[in-house]
Formats: structure tokens, sequence, C-alpha cells
């Protein structure tokens, strides 16, 4: 199976399925997808890699092998990935 990277907050204290980067690294875990995260900073002006793959500075961000990446809500997110469907968004437009 591939290999992805979520783009996450750096708030990691933070637990619960309200949370949306929390719920997506939890639904990643929960699948047994293989994933990278990594941290972005706090201030959106500062997240220029989240910007270049999903074409917004709004996180959670799935980045995959070919660069392409996913963005919606982290709920919905966390349902796709439960769901089986993750990689059903490989090369789409991200959403805000």
């Amino acid at each position: 199976m591939e290999r992805v990277v979520l783009h996450r907050c750096p708030i990691t204290f933070l637990k619960g399925e309200w949370h949306g980067c929390h719920a997506v690294q939890s639904a990643l875990e929960e699948q047994g997808i293989e994933h990278e995260v990594r941290k972005v900073p706090l201030r959106r002006g500062h997240r220029a890699e989240v910007q270049r793959v999903s074409g917004q500075a709004v996180v959670p961000v799935i980045e995959f092998a070919d660069g392409t990446g996913y963005r919606e809500e982290g709920k919905a997110m966390a349902a796709e990935i439960r769901a089986g469907r993750l990689f059903d968004h490989r090369g789409e437009k991200s959403k805000p």
C-alpha cells in the first residue's frame, strides 16, 4: 500500500473527533495506512508546503506519493479513510 504524508497542525495535545487533524491521524492509524506526520507552522502564512500540495493553507491535508493532495474538513476526511476511499481522492482538486 502507498505511504502518504499527513500535513497537520502542531497542536497534538488536542484529541477528539472534533479536532480535524487528530481525527484524520486516528483514522489513518485505525486503517493501518502507512503515513508520515508533518507538523506545519501554526501561522497559515508560513505553510508553503501545504499551499503547494493542496492550493490552500488549511490543514489537515494528505499528500499522495504522486505529489497530489486531498483536503476536506477533518471529519469528512476521516469518514472517507474509514470507508476505504482515501486513495479514490488521489489527483482530485482539494476542497476548501
